[in-house]
Protein backbone atom coordinates (compact mmCIF):
# COMPACT_ATOMS: atom_id res chain seq x y z
CA UNK A 1 0.00 0.00 0.00
CA UNK A 2 1.36 3.54 -1.21
CA UNK A 3 1.25 4.64 2.66
CA UNK A 4 3.22 2.04 4.01
CA UNK A 5 5.94 2.34 1.40
CA UNK A 6 5.90 6.36 2.33
CA UNK A 7 6.22 5.67 5.63
CA UNK A 8 8.96 2.38 4.98
CA UNK A 9 10.84 5.77 3.16
CA UNK A 10 10.42 8.19 5.35
CA UNK A 11 11.80 6.20 8.47
CA UNK A 12 14.94 5.22 6.34
CA UNK A 13 15.61 8.35 5.47
CA UNK A 14 15.37 9.94 8.81
CA UNK A 15 17.52 7.41 10.30
CA UNK A 16 19.56 7.95 7.57
CA UNK A 17 19.98 11.54 7.61
CA UNK A 18 20.38 11.13 11.58
CA UNK A 19 23.68 9.20 10.90
CA UNK A 20 25.10 11.66 8.27
CA UNK A 21 24.48 14.23 10.73
CA UNK A 22 26.45 12.28 13.70
CA UNK A 23 29.45 11.93 11.46
CA UNK A 24 28.96 15.64 10.66
CA UNK A 25 28.93 16.68 14.06
CA UNK A 26 31.71 14.06 15.39
CA UNK A 27 34.18 15.61 12.62
CA UNK A 28 33.68 19.30 13.83
CA UNK A 29 33.90 18.09 17.95
CA UNK A 30 36.73 20.22 18.61
CA UNK A 31 39.59 18.08 20.62
CA UNK A 32 41.73 19.13 23.60
CA UNK A 33 45.51 19.64 22.90
CA UNK A 34 47.34 16.93 24.10
CA UNK A 35 49.97 18.57 26.45
CA UNK A 36 48.79 22.16 26.42
CA UNK A 37 51.15 24.96 28.29
CA UNK A 38 49.79 27.08 31.07
CA UNK A 39 50.02 30.50 32.36
CA UNK A 40 52.77 30.87 35.06
CA UNK A 41 50.42 31.44 37.35
CA UNK A 42 47.15 29.89 36.22
CA UNK A 43 43.71 30.45 37.22
CA UNK A 44 42.33 28.67 40.60
CA UNK A 45 39.35 26.10 39.90
CA UNK A 46 36.71 25.13 42.25
CA UNK A 47 35.43 21.95 41.04
CA UNK A 48 31.76 21.16 42.77
CA UNK A 49 30.64 17.89 43.03
CA UNK A 50 26.99 16.85 44.35
CA UNK A 51 26.40 13.53 45.57
CA UNK A 52 23.87 11.33 46.73
CA UNK A 53 24.05 7.64 47.20
CA UNK A 54 26.80 6.97 44.70
CA UNK A 55 29.01 4.25 46.99
CA UNK A 56 29.71 2.12 43.07
CA UNK A 57 31.83 4.60 41.69
CA UNK A 58 32.58 7.16 43.77
CA UNK A 59 36.09 6.08 44.71
CA UNK A 60 37.12 6.05 41.51
CA UNK A 61 35.42 9.00 40.93
CA UNK A 62 37.02 11.16 43.91
CA UNK A 63 40.46 9.29 43.41
CA UNK A 64 40.66 10.72 39.56
CA UNK A 65 40.13 14.06 40.58
CA UNK A 66 42.40 14.37 43.48
CA UNK A 67 45.10 13.28 41.33
CA UNK A 68 44.98 15.64 38.64
CA UNK A 69 48.53 17.77 37.97
CA UNK A 70 46.40 21.01 37.81
CA UNK A 71 47.77 22.98 40.77
CA UNK A 72 45.24 25.71 41.31
CA UNK A 73 42.58 23.16 42.51
CA UNK A 74 39.92 22.99 45.01
CA UNK A 75 37.39 20.29 45.38
CA UNK A 76 34.08 20.78 47.47
CA UNK A 77 31.49 17.83 47.56
CA UNK A 78 28.23 17.67 49.07
CA UNK A 79 27.22 14.96 50.56
CA UNK A 80 23.47 15.57 50.04
CA UNK A 81 22.05 12.69 52.85
CA UNK A 82 23.69 9.65 51.48
CA UNK A 83 23.02 6.35 53.10
CA UNK A 84 24.66 4.12 51.04
CA UNK A 85 28.44 4.29 52.58
CA UNK A 86 29.40 7.23 50.41
CA UNK A 87 29.64 9.40 53.45
CA UNK A 88 31.96 7.33 55.04
CA UNK A 89 33.68 6.97 51.51
CA UNK A 90 34.44 10.49 51.26
CA UNK A 91 35.55 11.72 54.74
CA UNK A 92 38.24 9.16 54.57
CA UNK A 93 39.15 10.94 51.09
CA UNK A 94 38.81 14.17 53.08
CA UNK A 95 40.79 13.07 55.87
CA UNK A 96 43.72 11.85 53.29
CA UNK A 97 43.46 14.90 51.49
CA UNK A 98 42.66 17.85 53.75
CA UNK A 99 44.31 20.22 51.36
CA UNK A 100 42.73 19.66 47.98
CA UNK A 101 39.41 17.88 48.75
CA UNK A 102 36.43 19.74 51.39
CA UNK A 103 32.90 17.98 52.39
CA UNK A 104 29.87 19.74 53.06
CA UNK A 105 27.07 17.20 54.41
CA UNK A 106 23.73 18.56 53.57
CA UNK A 107 20.71 16.52 55.40
CA UNK A 108 17.38 18.63 53.91
CA UNK A 109 16.30 19.77 51.26
CA UNK A 110 14.36 23.49 51.05
CA UNK A 111 11.12 23.36 49.16
CA UNK A 112 11.46 24.54 45.97
CA UNK A 113 14.62 22.89 44.54
CA UNK A 114 15.65 19.67 43.45
CA UNK A 115 18.25 18.02 45.30
CA UNK A 116 21.43 18.16 42.89
CA UNK A 117 21.05 21.82 42.09
CA UNK A 118 20.30 22.89 45.40
CA UNK A 119 23.78 20.79 46.57
CA UNK A 120 25.86 22.68 43.28
CA UNK A 121 23.76 25.55 44.58
CA UNK A 122 25.43 25.13 47.98
CA UNK A 123 28.76 23.95 46.55
CA UNK A 124 29.41 27.06 44.50
CA UNK A 125 28.79 29.25 47.45
CA UNK A 126 31.31 28.03 49.96
CA UNK A 127 34.30 29.65 50.22
CA UNK A 128 36.66 27.79 47.61
CA UNK A 129 34.33 28.70 45.12
CA UNK A 130 33.61 31.90 46.06
CA UNK A 131 37.60 32.87 45.84
CA UNK A 132 38.10 30.65 42.64
CA UNK A 133 38.15 32.22 39.13
CA UNK A 134 36.53 29.57 37.52
CA UNK A 135 34.24 26.21 38.65
CA UNK A 136 33.94 23.09 37.42
CA UNK A 137 30.35 21.15 37.76
CA UNK A 138 30.98 16.97 37.49
CA UNK A 139 29.07 14.26 38.77
CA UNK A 140 29.88 11.88 41.76
CA UNK A 141 30.37 9.03 39.09
CA UNK A 142 33.36 10.79 36.38
CA UNK A 143 36.53 9.88 36.05
CA UNK A 144 39.25 12.02 34.82
CA UNK A 145 42.81 11.41 33.45
CA UNK A 146 45.00 13.24 35.58
CA UNK A 147 46.34 16.03 32.77
CA UNK A 148 42.35 16.61 32.11
CA UNK A 149 41.45 19.43 34.09
CA UNK A 150 44.96 21.46 32.77
CA UNK A 151 43.72 20.44 29.07
CA UNK A 152 40.58 22.31 29.48
CA UNK A 153 41.52 24.83 31.41
CA UNK A 154 44.11 25.61 28.35
CA UNK A 155 41.71 25.36 26.19
CA UNK A 156 39.16 28.16 27.76
CA UNK A 157 41.66 29.87 27.97
CA UNK A 158 43.17 30.00 24.20
CA UNK A 159 40.04 31.75 22.84
CA UNK A 160 36.80 33.20 24.41
CA UNK A 161 35.37 30.84 26.92
CA UNK A 162 32.39 31.24 29.74
CA UNK A 163 31.30 28.01 29.58
CA UNK A 164 32.85 24.98 28.26
CA UNK A 165 31.25 21.46 27.96
CA UNK A 166 33.21 18.55 27.52
CA UNK A 167 31.22 15.25 25.95
CA UNK A 168 32.48 12.19 28.16
CA UNK A 169 32.96 8.85 27.60
CA UNK A 170 29.86 6.29 28.88
CA UNK A 171 31.40 3.39 30.26
CA UNK A 172 28.51 0.24 29.26
CA UNK A 173 29.06 -2.81 31.44
CA UNK A 174 25.08 -4.55 32.03
CA UNK A 175 23.90 -6.08 28.72
CA UNK A 176 20.87 -3.24 29.28
CA UNK A 177 23.49 -0.33 29.26
CA UNK A 178 25.82 -1.68 26.35
CA UNK A 179 22.43 -1.75 23.91
CA UNK A 180 21.36 1.01 25.59
CA UNK A 181 23.76 4.25 25.98
CA UNK A 182 26.00 3.79 23.33
CA UNK A 183 22.99 4.89 21.10
CA UNK A 184 21.89 7.66 23.48
CA UNK A 185 25.82 9.30 23.77
CA UNK A 186 24.99 9.08 19.78
CA UNK A 187 21.56 11.26 20.02
CA UNK A 188 23.24 13.71 22.34
CA UNK A 189 25.75 14.70 19.73
CA UNK A 190 22.86 14.22 16.95
CA UNK A 191 21.15 17.22 18.62
CA UNK A 192 24.37 19.14 19.73
CA UNK A 193 25.87 20.75 16.30
CA UNK A 194 29.47 22.03 18.24
CA UNK A 195 30.62 24.35 15.73
CA UNK A 196 27.67 26.05 15.99
CA UNK A 197 27.51 26.09 19.79
CA UNK A 198 29.98 29.43 20.08
CA UNK A 199 27.76 31.16 17.43
CA UNK A 200 26.27 33.59 19.32
CA UNK A 201 23.55 33.62 16.78
CA UNK A 202 22.60 30.29 16.61
CA UNK A 203 20.42 28.96 18.89
CA UNK A 204 22.66 25.63 20.06
CA UNK A 205 23.91 25.50 23.37
CA UNK A 206 25.65 22.65 25.38
CA UNK A 207 26.05 21.98 29.12
CA UNK A 208 27.32 18.31 30.34
CA UNK A 209 26.68 17.11 33.17
CA UNK A 210 29.99 15.19 33.60
CA UNK A 211 32.44 18.04 33.09
CA UNK A 212 31.20 21.72 32.09
CA UNK A 213 34.00 24.67 33.44
CA UNK A 214 32.46 28.18 34.16
CA UNK A 215 33.67 31.46 34.45
CA UNK A 216 32.62 32.27 37.94
CA UNK A 217 31.62 35.95 37.97
CA UNK A 218 29.64 34.99 34.32
CA UNK A 219 28.36 31.65 36.15
CA UNK A 220 27.21 34.28 39.08
CA UNK A 221 26.06 37.21 36.31
CA UNK A 222 23.45 34.71 34.72
CA UNK A 223 21.94 33.79 38.24
CA UNK A 224 23.79 30.27 38.88
CA UNK A 225 21.54 27.05 39.44
CA UNK A 226 19.24 29.89 41.83
CA UNK A 227 18.20 31.06 38.41
CA UNK A 228 16.75 27.62 37.81
CA UNK A 229 16.22 25.66 41.02
CA UNK A 230 13.91 23.09 39.78
CA UNK A 231 15.33 22.41 36.53
CA UNK A 232 16.20 18.76 35.82
CA UNK A 233 18.60 19.22 33.45
CA UNK A 234 20.09 21.65 34.78
CA UNK A 235 23.69 21.39 33.03
CA UNK A 236 22.15 22.16 29.18
CA UNK A 237 19.93 24.89 30.96
CA UNK A 238 22.49 26.53 32.79
CA UNK A 239 24.34 26.77 29.36
CA UNK A 240 21.28 28.06 27.84
CA UNK A 241 20.94 30.92 30.06
CA UNK A 242 24.21 31.82 29.91
CA UNK A 243 24.38 31.59 26.28
CA UNK A 244 21.13 33.92 26.36
CA UNK A 245 22.73 36.28 28.41
CA UNK A 246 25.70 36.61 25.94
CA UNK A 247 28.83 34.20 27.51
CA UNK A 248 30.66 32.11 24.92
CA UNK A 249 29.81 28.49 25.42
CA UNK A 250 31.99 25.97 23.70
CA UNK A 251 31.65 22.29 23.47
CA UNK A 252 34.79 19.92 23.09
CA UNK A 253 35.79 15.82 23.58
CA UNK A 254 36.36 14.85 26.83
CA UNK A 255 36.21 10.99 25.95
CA UNK A 256 37.83 8.75 26.49
CA UNK A 257 40.29 10.83 29.40
CA UNK A 258 36.79 11.71 30.49
CA UNK A 259 34.10 9.13 31.19
CA UNK A 260 31.78 7.78 33.52
CA UNK A 261 28.82 4.95 34.15
CA UNK A 262 26.14 6.86 34.13
CA UNK A 263 23.63 3.74 35.11
CA UNK A 264 23.68 0.50 36.76
CA UNK A 265 21.31 -1.86 34.72
CA UNK A 266 17.92 -0.95 33.01
CA UNK A 267 15.81 -0.42 36.32
CA UNK A 268 18.48 2.68 36.18
CA UNK A 269 18.18 3.21 32.53
CA UNK A 270 14.63 3.54 32.31
CA UNK A 271 14.02 5.84 36.07
CA UNK A 272 16.23 8.09 34.47
CA UNK A 273 14.42 8.49 31.46
CA UNK A 274 11.59 9.30 34.01
CA UNK A 275 13.74 11.73 35.32
CA UNK A 276 14.40 13.48 32.57
CA UNK A 277 12.58 12.92 29.32
CA UNK A 278 9.36 15.50 30.55
CA UNK A 279 12.07 18.21 31.58
CA UNK A 280 13.16 19.36 28.34
CA UNK A 281 10.60 22.36 26.95
CA UNK A 282 7.64 21.55 25.34
CA UNK A 283 6.85 18.71 27.39
CA UNK A 284 3.30 18.42 26.65
CA UNK A 285 4.27 17.48 22.89
CA UNK A 286 5.15 14.06 23.95
CA UNK A 287 2.70 11.82 23.88
CA UNK A 288 2.26 12.69 20.04
CA UNK A 289 6.24 12.67 19.27
CA UNK A 290 6.54 9.27 21.08
CA UNK A 291 5.01 7.08 18.75
CA UNK A 292 6.21 8.67 15.78
CA UNK A 293 10.10 8.62 17.06
CA UNK A 294 9.31 4.84 18.12
CA UNK A 295 7.86 3.77 15.09
CA UNK A 296 11.21 5.24 13.22
CA UNK A 297 14.00 3.26 15.77
CA UNK A 298 11.87 0.41 15.12
CA UNK A 299 11.51 0.16 11.47
CA UNK A 300 14.11 -2.34 11.44
CA UNK A 301 11.68 -4.97 12.61
CA UNK A 302 8.26 -3.30 11.02
CA UNK A 303 9.89 -3.19 7.65
CA UNK A 304 10.14 -6.73 6.23
CA UNK A 305 6.60 -7.53 7.34
CA UNK A 306 5.87 -3.95 4.97
CA UNK A 307 7.74 -5.26 1.97
CA UNK A 308 11.27 -3.74 2.57
CA UNK A 309 13.54 -6.50 3.65
CA UNK A 310 16.52 -5.40 2.45
CA UNK A 311 16.26 -1.88 3.78
CA UNK A 312 15.78 -3.52 7.39
CA UNK A 313 18.64 -5.53 6.84
CA UNK A 314 20.34 -2.37 5.75
CA UNK A 315 19.26 0.12 8.63
CA UNK A 316 19.70 -2.68 11.26
CA UNK A 317 23.72 -3.00 10.03
CA UNK A 318 23.92 0.36 9.48
CA UNK A 319 23.30 2.19 12.65
CA UNK A 320 25.61 0.12 14.99
CA UNK A 321 28.33 0.39 12.63
CA UNK A 322 28.55 4.31 12.12
CA UNK A 323 27.16 5.08 15.57
CA UNK A 324 29.51 2.54 16.94
CA UNK A 325 32.51 3.73 15.21
CA UNK A 326 31.87 7.05 17.15
CA UNK A 327 31.18 5.65 20.59
CA UNK A 328 34.78 3.60 19.89
CA UNK A 329 36.35 6.80 19.24
CA UNK A 330 34.94 8.20 22.68
CA UNK A 331 35.14 5.42 24.99
CA UNK A 332 38.35 3.91 23.58
CA UNK A 333 36.55 0.63 23.48
CA UNK A 334 35.63 -1.79 20.42
CA UNK A 335 32.85 -2.65 19.05
CA UNK A 336 29.91 -4.18 20.88
CA UNK A 337 27.81 -6.88 19.14
CA UNK A 338 25.13 -6.02 21.55
CA UNK A 339 24.72 -2.80 19.31
CA UNK A 340 22.80 -5.03 17.09
CA UNK A 341 20.08 -5.07 19.37
CA UNK A 342 19.81 -0.86 18.88
CA UNK A 343 16.06 -1.20 18.01
CA UNK A 344 14.75 -2.60 21.35
CA UNK A 345 16.20 0.88 22.59
CA UNK A 346 12.44 1.90 21.45
CA UNK A 347 10.95 0.40 24.17
CA UNK A 348 13.45 1.77 27.13
CA UNK A 349 12.83 5.34 25.62
CA UNK A 350 9.30 4.65 25.50
CA UNK A 351 8.77 2.92 29.54
CA UNK A 352 11.01 5.88 30.63
CA UNK A 353 9.33 8.66 28.63
CA UNK A 354 5.23 7.60 29.40
CA UNK A 355 6.40 7.59 33.17
CA UNK A 356 8.15 11.35 33.00
CA UNK A 357 4.64 12.22 31.55
CA UNK A 358 3.02 10.63 34.27
CA UNK A 359 5.27 12.36 37.19
CA UNK A 360 4.95 15.68 35.62
CA UNK A 361 1.25 15.79 34.62
CA UNK A 362 1.47 14.76 38.59
CA UNK A 363 3.57 18.15 39.02
CA UNK A 364 6.38 15.66 40.43
CA UNK A 365 10.21 14.77 39.70
CA UNK A 366 11.35 11.55 41.11
CA UNK A 367 15.18 10.71 41.57
CA UNK A 368 17.26 8.97 43.98
CA UNK A 369 14.20 8.33 46.42
CA UNK A 370 12.83 11.83 46.24
CA UNK A 371 10.01 13.31 44.80
CA UNK A 372 9.81 17.06 44.41
CA UNK A 373 6.86 18.95 43.62
CA UNK A 374 7.36 21.26 40.40
CA UNK A 375 4.81 23.07 41.27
Amino acid sequence: MPWIDAAAWTATTLLLAGLVLLRRHWARLPALTPDPALPADPPSVCLCIPVRNEALELPAAIDSWLAQDYPALRIVVVDDGSTDGSTEILQGREAGRPDRLRVVRNDSLPAGWLGKNHALDLAARQPEAQGAAWLLFADGDVQASPDLLRRAVAFALAQPTDILALIPGVDAVDPAERVVLPLAASAFQLLVPPHQVPNPRHPAFCGVGGFTLVRREAYEAAGGHAAAPLEAIDDMMLARRMKRAGFVNRVARGGPDLHLRMYHGLGELVRAMRKNAAALPAWGLLPLLLPPVALVMLAPLWLPFAGHPGLALFLWLLVPALAGDVQQRMTGRPMDLLWALWPLDALVFTAGTAWAFADRLRGVNHWRGRDVKLR
